[in-house]
Formats: C-alpha cells, structure tokens, sequence
C-alpha cells in the first residue's frame, strides 16, 4: 500500500506540475494567440487585379498570387488529396491529433529520424499565419495552443479554406487557387487526378518538389500522394494506375492577361496606393473594375500605333539597327544569327530580324523566334531613305535598293502581311470619354510602356494650337458675337512696345478672305480671326472664360497668343473641356474605376459620376449633376461651327466651295459628328479633338522633347503613294489616327448629334454680310442665334448699296 500510495502521490504531485507547466506556458505564449476578430477577419495576401468595364483582366499588381477560393468550390478529389497526405484525421481530431503524435515519437525512437510529421493542418495553419519559421520548441508549443484556439473558435471547414487558402505552393503561388492557374493555367475544376495529387504534394517543400523546376522529383512525390489516397479508399486502383501514368504537364502560366493596357493599369495602381496604401492595395485582393471598354480600348492602342508608324513611314527609311555582315563578308550561321538576335529587347509590335536575303521585289530575314519570312514588294515599297525631318529620297524602285544581308532590321505584321518597319520617333496620345458623365472608355498614354511609363494623357501639358479656338469663339458668344458676325480676315501687324518688335499673327496656311463670317472662320481654323476676337473680347475676360472649362490658371497665359493656342494643357484636360461643347455646357469630371471589388466579388464601391443634367431632368428630382459652366445656347453654337470643320458650310442646297480643316472625318460618313484641328508653331505639337453626344475622342501626337518639329513629308505612307503630304498639321498628323479609332468607336451606334436646345432661332442670313437675307439661293443660307442676338437689317442688293455701308458692320471688321 506504501508503494501505491506513493505512486499516487506521485502521479498528483507530476499531474500538478504538468498542469502548472502548461498553464505558465499558456501565459507565456497567450499574447501570441491571435484573438476571435482576427481569426474572423483574417486577410489572405492576394494581388489587386484590374479589368476593363466588360471583365477583361488588364493587369495584376503584388508579389503574391493568390486566387481565393470557397470550400464548396474545391473539387472532392483535391481535398481527399490534402487530407490523404497531410492529415487524415483532421475531421476526427482537436486540432492536435495524438496518435499522430505517438506515431511519429515511435518512428523517431525506432530509427532515430524524423520520417513522419505530426503537425495538423490546424497547427500548420496556425504557423504558416502567425508564427515564424524558426525552428525552436517554444514555437512548437505556441503553435499547439494556436491550434487548440483556432478548433474552438472555427468549424473543420472554416479551417480547412482557410489552409487551403494560405498554403505556399512555390512559384509565388499561394492558396491552390493560384498553384492550379501558374502550373497549368487552369481553374481548380479543370484539373484533371494526377494534377490535383502534383499540388496536394506542394507543401512538403514547395521549391524542391517544384514540378517545373524539379520534374522527376515532382513525379514521386505526385505518386506518393496518390498512394495515400488509394490507401484511404479515395480513389479506385483504375484511376491510381491511370494518374500515375500521366506524364508531368506543368508549365509556368503568368497572369492570364487579356488585353494589354498598361497606362490605365498604372492610373488605378497609383489611385488604390494613394487611397489605400501600398500593403492594403498590394494584398487585399481588390478586384477594380475600369471604365474601358475592351474593344474600344484595343482599337485607341491599334489607331495610335498605326498612326505613328504611317508618321514615320511619311519621313523615310532610317536604315538598320546595326550590320551584322557585309556583302565582302561570308554570312553568318543560323545559329550565330540566332545568337546575335538572342540579347535584342524586343518592343511589341516590332519584332526583330535580320535580313539572310534580297530580291528584287522581296526579301528573307530571319526572326529572333528561329522562324524565316518573306518581306513582300508591298511591305517594302515605302522605304524612301531619310534624309532630315523635311526631306526624303526618292521612292525606291527594287527591294536591293533598301535592304542588303547581314542588317538586322525591325519589322511588324500589319494588314496580315509582313512590313519593314522601324520604332517611330514621335509619340502620341488618345483619351475617349462620354462626354455626358466623364466615364473614360479609352485612354493609351504612348507608343509603348515598356519604353516609357511616362503617360502623355494624363502628364504631358502641350501646347494646344487651334485647339483652343472652340474656347476662344465660346468666350466671343458670350460677349455678343454670333456665328453671322463678319470679322476681318486681313494680316495683323502690331507693333510690341515691350520687346521692340511687331507681332504678326499668321494664317496657317497663309490665305486671307477678307471679311469672313465666325462660323467659316473657325471651321477654317483662320488665325487672325482668333486674334481679332480675344482682343475685341478683352484678354482677362477671354483668359477668365477658359478656366470655366477645367483648365489651370498657370496653364492659361495672359497674353494675345493665347488665341493660337500657346497654353499648354494635357490631352485629358482638353478632352474634358470639350466635353462642355458635347454636353450643353456642363463640367464633367473624368473617372476610370467603375467598381471596386473584394477578393470574393462583394462589392465594395461603384462610380457615382456628376452627369449632364438639362432642366427637365432637375425636375423629376435631385440628380448628381455637373455644374454648368456655359449657357446650352452657347455650347450649341461653338458646336455647330465645328461640324462646319468637318462638313463646311455655306448653303444647305448649294456647295459654296470652301471645306473645313477637319473634313477627313467625312470619310466615317456620320453627319453628327463635330471636330477641331490644332496645330502649333512649326508643327511641333499636333491635335485633333472631335465628338458627337455620346463619344468624345481627342489625340495629340509630339515629340517628348517639346521643342522638336514633326517637320514635313513629301509623300503619303500609304505604301508608296505619291500623295503629296508638306507639313505636318493636326490634320495630317493627328486626325487620321482620331478617324481609324472612332470607326470602331461609332460601329453599329446610332446617330446622336448635338441638338439645338431652346432659347435658339433659325433664320436665313446673305452669306456675304451677315445680314438678313431675303433670297432662296446659294448666296444665303439659315443660321443659329440666340434669341435677342439675330440681325435685324436685310442685305442690300450690290447694285443698290454696299454691304459695308452699315457703320456696326464697319465696326466689326476693322
């Protein structure tokens, strides 16, 4: 009885220290316990991923993939796998599973290695979230009581999504949501057995079992688990023997982009890192919808390319990158080729190439792919040689005129063929909106991001040239001119007390017309007159009337050539001051994220833009409504002398001879559409801006050094075509990539031109002088005024009197 006494004693006096020993360690490690709500809210590090409006993923941004999934969402065969191989009794122990425990003491006694584990997967998850790598038995006993936390205050699935969710599985996939896509590009119910058993094997050591990396060892441990799995009755012995036959399919998959737009990708990552800071933007899982339209967005990338190729193609034929043989020298093998072109960064769409042979009307080059094409007579054609920014060579006559073997050249596929091609040297911009609510539908900021981050939408303030006449004839309209008005378009010489000098405005080009109607002058972009209305407007109230749209004080210089456009703004800027001419008067306010979105869908925010409200929408209720800045009247007007710019004018039933500087766009054959050339002193900055209700679209393409000339063309690069182009003007420059963008744009949408608001009326006018006419033919034609601001004296017939006897006629021309 002694003995069993003291053995009891024994047992109480240990029980009570084994007790006390646990309870010290609880207080030592409870501050390492994580509490309810930050099991509840725990956060899975996972990419930001932005789309387009239409769900087209743009770009991802953060170190970690990750793609969450729900349990209910994993496929049965993939968590018997995890369960087959990781913890087979996870839904039967407490969260530390003892015979495991027991099992593996037993295996180390007996061999003295630690062949088994004997951690949970809920002491797994409550290392891989809250504790350290660091091998030490404190942790381990942190790691327990995390488990014993972690099973009182989740369910078995709670925890198992949450693991499954967590888990690092190599090629900075985490969570097996993210291990299916980077190792086959493929969602967890695509998978087939033996791929759902290759990333269930993962964890042991996600970068020495890497399938991609390590594929024999990738294989056994694959076949392992699958040896568990047929152990525990998951699978039949048909389909272990069919998995483990599967050969290794895995490849590394990036991020399934599906439209390549790298400048609003970049507007959005620096707006969630300025809102929610980097670790928040980076890691949250936030899915941001854009306001871009896919189709829309790849046809603004494919207009500005081609436009810029077509510039550079105007200019001629720069000649090779570099000269890997000479016609003395014997030609390079595949191989060496290959090699020469292996260190080439390549900028897409241009490939590179070298030339391995000439014919007269073709050559052969090799790609850095290993693949030959053939450059056709047509792709080749255009190459006239570069003499300076203003003159070319005559067009060449033979493929050997251009190209010998050994030059290493860029070429591109355009119109399904192969073309000699070269990286253009200007650059350019597109912003498109809905000019009712400010939402962007495209925007490309150059040529090429991977070449420069700089984004000219949004960073590049330049000059605007005839731009800013729309602004200009607003400010006019306001102040008591009309679209009849006469001004004089005659040469301007003033004397410039200041610098000594006289300032002479100039035409472009130069052709006078003497007195002119406002309507004809602005669709003729006539400088002069320009001139002639900011000084009969005032300077400071010209200038004061240009903030109204947007634009910045700084921005806006004092002084008279302000009416040729030497303010410098960016094209979004000038896309949204546009917008007031295609709204009704109206400041909108661009945005370009439409939605904001958790990593599990749940919306998180959406768009609630100011919109272009008229009255009548203000009296069914309260509407977010963008301030008016300008009168309907006068936003109608400006906007319909801009359709003259594309359309001319004159009479409606007899063509009076004389165009507007933007009548390429007739070639969309859509009456509603209005439009604005620029163009800056020596054509170093070129615009076209053009919109009708629903779609606004402006483009500027430049230089980057802002002082450098688009210089002239002698020929059209319409391959070859002997079309006389000269210099460089927002017409030829700009606007053709403005036509090729909105013909996909406008596609299959029904007309929506810019309707007359009341407060308007129509009257006939004498084309000559402004006046009223009384005639139905083609020396008059109807006219818009704001009511209260039509001319009340008929035009003399010339036999009679002259139009200038008139004095406030004589006033308004000189």
């Amino acid at each position: 009885m002694t003995l069993l006494r003291r053995a009891i004693q024994f047992f109480i006096v240990m029980s009570i220290l084994a007790l006390l020993t646990l309870i010290s360690l609880y207080y030592y490690v409870k501050s390492d316990i994580p509490s309810v709500e930050v099991l509840r809210d725990v956060q899975l590090q996972t990419p930001m991923q932005v789309f387009t409006q239409d769900g087209k993923l743009i770009n991802q941004f953060g170190e970690k993939r990750r793609i969450p999934v729900k349990i209910k969402d994993i496929p049965t065969p993939m968590l018997q796998a995890f369960l087959a191989t990781e913890d087979n009794r996870f839904y039967e122990h407490f969260g530390v599973d003892p015979i495991g425990i027991i099992r593996s003491a037993l295996v180390l006694i007996s061999t003295g290695q630690k062949k088994q584990g004997a951690s949970t997967i809920t002491m797994q998850l409550a290392r891989n979230f809250f504790l350290t790598r660091e091998k030490a038995y404190i942790r381990k006993v942190k790691e327990i009581f995390i488990a014993l936390h972690i099973e009182q205050l989740l369910s078995k699935d709670e925890i198992l999504e949450l693991y499954l969710n967590k888990i690092e599985l190599g090629n900075r996939a985490f969570g097996i949501g993210a291990a299916a896509q980077v190792y086959y590009g493929k969602q967890l119910h695509e998978l087939s057995l033996a791929q759902m058993a290759m990333i269930a094997g993962l964890p042991k050591a996600p970068s020495a079992l890497n399938p991609i990396r390590n594929p024999t060892r990738a294989k056994l441990r694959r076949n392992v688990v699958l040896g568990r799995m047929l152990n525990e009755k998951y699978i039949t012995k048909a389909q272990y023997d069919e998995a483990r036959r599967a050969p290794i399919s895995a490849r590394f998959h990036g991020a399934e982009i599906e439209l390549y737009a790298p400048y609003i990708a970049e507007m959005v990552r620096s707006y969630m890192v300025d809102t929610y800071g980097e670790d928040k933007a980076y890691n949250s899982g936030f899915k941001v919808f854009t306001t871009v339209e896919s189709s829309i967005q790849k046809a603004a990338q494919q207009a500005l390319i081609n436009n810029l190729h077509n510039y550079d193609m105007r200019h001629g034929f720069r000649g090779p990158e570099r000269i890997l043989w000479s016609p003395e020298q014997p030609s390079l093998s595949t191989n060496e080729i290959l090699d020469a072109l292996s260190a080439v960064k390549e900028i897409d769409p241009l490939k590179a190439a070298v030339v391995v042979d000439v014919t007269e009307q073709s050559a052969t080059a090799l790609l850095k792919s290993g693949d030959y094409i053939t450059l056709p007579w047509s792709g080749l054609k255009w190459a006239r040689a570069y003499i300076s920014d203003t003159r070319q060579a005559l067009p060449p006559k033979t493929a050997t005129e251009i190209l010998t073997p050994g030059m290493q050249i860029w070429v591109r596929q355009h119109e399904q063929q192969w073309q000699l091609s070269q990286y253009p040297r200007p650059t350019s911009a597109l912003v498109s909106m809905d000019p009712q609510n400010g939402r962007i539908k495209a925007l490309v900021g150059g040529y090429s991001f991977a070449q420069s981050q700089y984004n000219r939408a949004t960073q590049a303030k330049r000059q605007v040239g005839s731009n800013i006449k729309p602004f200009i004839y607003s400010a006019a309209f306001e102040n008591g001119y009309t679209l009849a008005t006469i001004i004089n378009d005659a040469p301007i010489n003033q004397w410039d007390k200041s610098v000594g000098v006289a300032w002479r405005p100039k035409n472009s080009p130069e052709v006078y017309n003497g007195p002119i109607r406002i309507r004809r002058a602005l669709a003729q972009s006539k400088n002069v007159v320009s001139v002639r209305l900011l000084k009969g407007v005032g300077l400071e109230r010209t200038a004061d009337h240009l903030l109204k749209f947007g634009f910045q004080d700084q921005d806006i210089n004092r002084s008279e050539s302000l009416a040729l456009g030497s303010a410098a703004i960016t094209p979004l800027e000038m896309a949204r001051g546009m917008s007031t001419f295609a709204n009704g008067g109206h400041l909108i306010e661009p945005y370009f994220i439409q939605e904001l979105q958790d990593a599990f869908g749940n919306t998180l925010g959406k768009a609630e833009p100011l919109l272009a409200c008229d009255e009548q929408q203000l009296e069914t209720g309260p509407q977010r409504c963008a301030p008016r800045v300008i009168s309907e009247q006068n936003a109608f007007l400006v906007a319909s002398a801009m359709h003259s710019a594309i359309w001319g004018g004159g009479s409606w039933r007899h063509k009076t001879g004389w165009t507007g500087t933007g009548w390429r766009a007739q070639s969309l054959k859509r009456r509603d559409l209005v439009g604005k050339t620029g163009t800056t002193n020596d054509s170093v900055d070129t615009w076209f801006s053009g919109f009708n209700r629903n779609v606004l679209t402006t483009v500027w393409v430049g230089f980057d050094d802002a002082g450098k000339p688009l210089g002239r063309a002698a020929y059209n690069a319409n391959l070859g075509s002997n079309q006389i182009v000269g210099a460089e003007s927002g017409a030829t420059t700009a606007q053709p990539a403005w036509v090729e963008f909105m013909q996909v744009a406008l596609a299959d949408q029904p007309l929506a031109p810019i309707e007359p608001p009341p407060g308007l009326i129509s009257t006939r006018i004498d084309l000559k002088t402004g006046l009223l006419s009384n005639k139905n033919d083609h020396t008059s034609r109807f006219e818009y005024f704001e009511s209260g601001t039509a001319p009340t004296k008929y035009a003399l017939d010339e036999d009679n009197s002259t139009p200038f006897d008139d004095e406030s006629i004589r006033e308004e021309l000189f």
